[in-house]
């Protein structure tokens, strides 16, 4: 049995603002305030993000607003979820490659991203990739602030689910060194794909036991992560 860990943002694909749109609308209606910009979010959670921005906005305890916000948030990225059809794209290979490893006997698949929940399951389900990926036991921004952490929940939900996962059999697959950093935290195999704006070079010093320049050799990627 594999278990497959998938980063969304950047490793599977770009959402062209979408995501940023929907936040920052859902950031005013929620506190009145007009948004002024944002930190950098990549590989970052939601739950570790969101305090800091209200914070940069003068709003120093964001926790009673953050399950508002949150409801927003997914409520404003519905509305515009169409919009990355058009301004977002898969990133090459990824869907051949979740394919591919959906009709291999024994890989589960499923997210493990910075995202709240309503949000990541609603990125993939534009590009049609929900299909080969069961959503029910990733781990989402909002279910922890500590992106380790979530890598642990997911497990622990996929071994419920499915029976114990040796540690070589867990992988995780993103774009950023917190994705690595995750992985190794939780003793499992990081593995990265440099798609996003860490460079390969990068992924490898923070420690990586594979790097990608990307999923478009689909046979070596679906070898590797299929064991």
């Amino acid at each position: 049995m594999r278990l497959l860990m998938w980063d969304v943002d950047r490793t599977l694909l770009v959402g062209g603002g979408v995501g940023v749109e929907a936040y920052a609308a859902a950031f005013t209606a929620v506190t009145g305030l007009p948004w002024a910009g944002a930190l950098v979010a990549a590989g970052r959670t939601d739950l570790e993000i969101t305090p800091e921005l209200f914070a940069l906005h003068g709003i120093p305890d964001a926790a009673p607003h953050l399950d508002g916000f949150f409801t927003r948030y997914a409520s404003e990225f519905d509305a515009r979820s169409h919009l990355m059809r058009v301004q977002g794209r898969l990133l090459p290979g990824v869907a051949d490659v979740l394919a591919a490893l959906h009709a291999r006997p024994g890989v589960v698949q499923t997210l493990v991203t910075g995202n709240i929940t309503a949000i990541g399951i609603a990125k993939v389900g534009v590009f049609g990739l929900e299909r080969y990926l069961d959503t029910t036991i990733g781990a989402y921004g909002d279910d922890h602030a500590v992106r380790s952490e979530l890598v642990l929940r997911c497990r622990e939900r996929a071994e419920a689910a499915h029976g114990p996962f040796a540690d070589e059999d867990v992988l995780v697959i993103g774009d950023t060194v917190h994705d690595v950093a995750a992985a190794l935290t939780a003793g499992v195999i990081a593995v990265g794909v440099a798609t996003g704006a860490t460079p390969a070079a990068a992924l490898t010093a923070s420690g990586a036991h594979h790097v990608l320049d990307d999923l478009g050799d689909v046979e070596q990627v679906v070898a590797l992560l299929a064991g």
